[in-house]
């Protein structure tokens, strides 16, 4: 098994970020710094990530957690700051979270310790739609609402066209729902702030069909099976 996937598959992170792990050299084999991302785990060889030892997770978990502000999107923070793992308090399997949501953005996030999965949900070329609750500033006018629609400049790099809906709105803010299917850093903030409206809220809401619903910030719940086998269909 590329070492890759097999680091995915002991519930320790995504594909795409194990690469980086082997290429700044925490991950070994059989006592030996591993740096060639295109490596094939053999039987029997024993795999360590930061020193301890690491083997494939039989039992497959899907979380679906409502993020709160102010906890990051990591397994662990050098800065100290709580993460995302510290709110689930009855798991003692490893598990990661798939993607990332800003610090200061609330809800939907999928937690698991299923690589495969976890690479189909991040990968580009899957398109997956993500519709995230905005309060923006100000009325957010037909104008605006038509260029976010067409795609905007966020600094180098033009948005495809988004959907937009108007939930509600007063003199001095908007509620807002949008629905992107890339993951630039920021993205939702840097377009609505293209267009003149700034971000005072953000939560995401949907990732594909599933939905945060009514579970309370700071909530979460096991998905069931029909949630799960939508996932492996992605």
């Amino acid at each position: 098994m590329r070492i890759n996937k097999y680091i995915a598959s002991c519930g320790i992170t995504s594909r795409r970020k194990a690469d980086q792990l082997i290429l700044d050299g925490r991950v070994a084999v059989n006592g030996v710094i591993m740096r060639e991302p295109g490596y094939d785990v053999k039987q029997g060889e024993e795999v360590t990530c930061d020193g301890i030892r690491i083997a494939p997770e039989r039992d497959k978990i899907y979380i679906l957690l409502n993020k709160p502000l102010g906890y990051v999107t990591t397994t662990s923070d050098d800065r100290g700051r709580p993460t995302v793992l510290d709110l689930i308090q009855d798991e003692d399997r490893r598990i990661f979270p798939v993607g990332r949501l800003d610090y200061n953005t609330s809800g939907l996030l999928i937690l698991t310790n299923d690589g495969d999965v976890a690479n189909k949900l991040m990968h580009p070329s899957k398109e997956l739609e993500k519709t995230y609750r905005a309060v923006v500033s100000g009325i957010l006018t037909c104008g605006k609402i038509a260029r976010l629609e067409c795609g905007v400049n966020i600094g180098g790099f033009k948005t495809s066209p988004a959907k937009v809906e108007v939930r509600k709105h007063n003199k001095k803010s908007t509620v807002v729902d949008i629905t992107i299917h890339e993951g630039k850093n920021h993205q939702v903030r840097r377009m609505f702030k293209a267009v003149g409206a700034p971000v005072q809220e953000l939560q995401r809401i949907r990732i594909g069909k599933l939905m945060i619903g009514r579970l309370a910030i700071g909530g979460y719940r096991k998905l069931g099976p029909a949630e799960v086998e939508y996932l492996h269909s992605i």
